[in-house]
């Protein structure tokens, strides 16, 4: 004999609530359908499911057991409710977010930790790439957003983007190198050092190329290349190397104390750090409260690094 779902889960509600009405109001169903779904039940069963005479309603053994198998599927029924209801609203689901590894790591993994402290039942997927990489993973659907440093876009490239924080680049080194005593140290004086390379394929390395090259520059000593943000910071406490970096990236390693930025004016790179997203993605509630998230951290990190930047005596 198969019984119908839906007349188990009605059966567990009155059994939870002791009363036909009360059963309906938790399953948002009128009373009489209710009771006549029970009327119904009982004689297909051929069993009393409650106790004659009782108010509120006891349930029979039998009825209990029936009932038993209803609480399963009215708690799952509750879970699936509560997991449409976060979907909705941004509270569960997956965001797959893909990024230039040292921003990723300096700035957007925590930023990741504080939005799931709000939002614990959204799981971030992270994966690392520059932009060439990262355009191909969004068209492929491989990822819903992007964060990383673009200057334009192509016309008709099917994605948009937000800025989030301007270019800056500074010169990162430890926080005990001997350029730090000098007052105003010279673009001669940083080619007696050796430099460390930024990861392969990252767009710090042309601005490395042109800063050296402005310098006067016709080879670059590279003592260490190809290193994580962890290595290059671990590289550079323990050497007398120099670096390009974001300025937002150094900035966010103050605390630790290990490497800071030489008072030295740079070009700016013509280029932003920024969402990046398909422009006819579908509404993904949690990917929309994450970038949101995110747009808001950098908007209180904006401030902090100007500030920051102007606390600062640049020199040439």
């Amino acid at each position: 004999m198969k019984i119908d779902e839906r007349h188990l889960i009605q059966l567990a509600a009155v059994v939870k609530t002791g009363g036909a009405t009360e059963g309906a109001a938790l399953l948002g169903l009128a009373q009489p359908a209710v009771s006549r779904t029970l009327s119904m039940l009982e004689k297909r069963v051929g069993e009393p499911l409650f106790i004659k005479g009782r108010r509120p309603l006891q349930p029979t053994p039998f009825g209990l057991a029936l009932a038993e198998h209803g609480f399963v599927m009215l708690a799952a029924s509750r879970k699936a409710s509560d997991l449409l209801e976060g979907f909705r609203v941004g509270k569960s689901g997956v965001v797959r977010i893909g990024g230039t590894p040292f921003f990723m790591d300096a700035l957007i993994a925590e930023l990741c930790a504080e939005f799931q402290t709000h939002h614990p039942d959204v799981r971030i997927d992270q994966s690392y790439g520059y932009f060439p990489d990262l355009r191909a993973a969004l068209k492929a659907d491989q990822i819903d957003l992007a964060i990383c440093p673009i200057d334009i876009l192509d016309e008709g490239s099917g994605l948009e983007f937000q800025q989030i924080l301007p270019g800056r680049n500074v010169i990162a080194c430890r926080v005990t190198h001997p350029l730090l005593l000098k007052r105003k140290p010279q673009p001669s004086h940083l080619l007696d050092y050796p430099w460390v390379a930024p990861p392969p394929g990252s767009p710090l390395m042309t601005d490395l190329r042109a800063l050296l090259l402005s310098f006067g520059a016709t080879e670059i000593k590279i003592r260490y290349s190809g290193g994580s943000l962890m290595g290059v910071i671990n590289y550079l406490k323990s050497a007398d190397a120099l670096t390009v970096m974001p300025h937002s990236v150094v900035f966010a390693q103050r605390k630790e104390k290990t490497i800071t930025a030489l008072p030295v004016n740079i070009p700016h790179p013509e280029r932003a750090l920024a969402i990046l997203k398909r422009t006819d993605a579908p509404r993904a509630p949690a990917v929309e409260q994450f970038a949101n998230f995110i747009r808001i951290g950098f908007q209180d990190l904006r401030h902090l690094i100007k500030r920051h930047e102007e606390a600062v005596i640049w020199g040439v």
